[in-house]
């Protein structure tokens, strides 16, 4: 079953949302050195799932497709281990971040399916 452009643009949207999420997450993180660091290594992470999901809907061909592809999903499951470690180092509490450890989740399943399908074409 083939993606629509409108499915592409509808993931696209979710995928800033979750950039934009983890943005306002950044900015209440406290100003403490630990805290700092993970929360800007979440930051790349995040935004970098949502660019380079962005390439992989203008790729030129299917090897370039599934290179950014790939790329989406190591970095949706880099932010996941950020989320994670947040969580449990007790920077923030874990019901805070459950919504984006779980839409991270999701996102990554997405990812790695996408994935998959375009290593089996």
């Amino acid at each position: 079953m083939s993606v629509t452009n409108d499915q592409k643009e509808a993931f696209k949207l979710r995928l800033k949302q979750f950039a934009l999420r983890t943005i306002k997450l950044f900015q209440a993180l406290p100003k403490t050195g630990e805290a700092q660091i993970i929360g800007k290594q979440m930051l790349r992470s995040a935004t970098s799932v949502a660019a380079n999901y962005r390439a992989a809907c203008r790729a030129r061909s299917g090897n370039e497709f599934f290179s950014k592809l790939s790329i989406v999903v190591e970095e949706a499951d880099e932010t996941l281990f950020w989320l994670e470690l947040l969580s449990e180092a007790e920077i923030i509490h874990s019901e805070r971040l459950q919504p984006l450890i779980n839409e991270a989740t999701e996102i990554l399943k997405i990812t790695s399916s996408s994935r998959k399908s375009a290593k089996q074409q």
